[in-house]
């Protein structure tokens, strides 16, 4: 798999309901290469790309398993806790969970990450 790199940012929630409803309105149009995953701050990003769940991607990405069983049996994490992290990964565009039967497949969608952010607001 080539690497991917997704584009995150980092804006306060009030900051991005400003932008969500400018946007809405017409009084603001996203610029070409703007993140289109964004956290509500470093904190917030750092739990999800915590060193356990970058460990748990490179399994992913190195075993390649065929269910979450699978993986819970490379890991030793439980299922419940797999299941938990892979969807709240799958929101940020992390992973795929591809259902195939009656599994769901792990996959990998980014393997790198650009993060912007800044102290301006987007939507004057």
């Amino acid at each position: 798999m080539a690497n991917k790199t997704l584009k995150v940012g980092i804006m306060s929630r009030e900051e991005y309901k400003k932008r969500t409803i400018a946007i809405a309105k017409g009084e603001y149009r996203p610029k070409r290469g703007e993140p289109k995953i964004w956290f509500e701050s470093v904190r917030s990003m750092a739990q999800v790309l915590s060193s356990e769940n970058q460990q748990l991607l490179r399994e992913i990405l190195e075993r390649k398993p065929s269910s979450i069983k699978e993986l819970e049996a490379a890991t030793g994490r439980k299922s419940s806790n797999l299941s938990r992290t892979l969807k709240m990964m799958e929101r940020y565009g992390i992973v795929e969970l591809k259902r195939e039967r009656r599994t769901v497949k792990p996959i990998v969608k980014a393997t790198d990450f650009k993060v912007e952010f800044g102290l301006h607001t987007c939507c004057g």
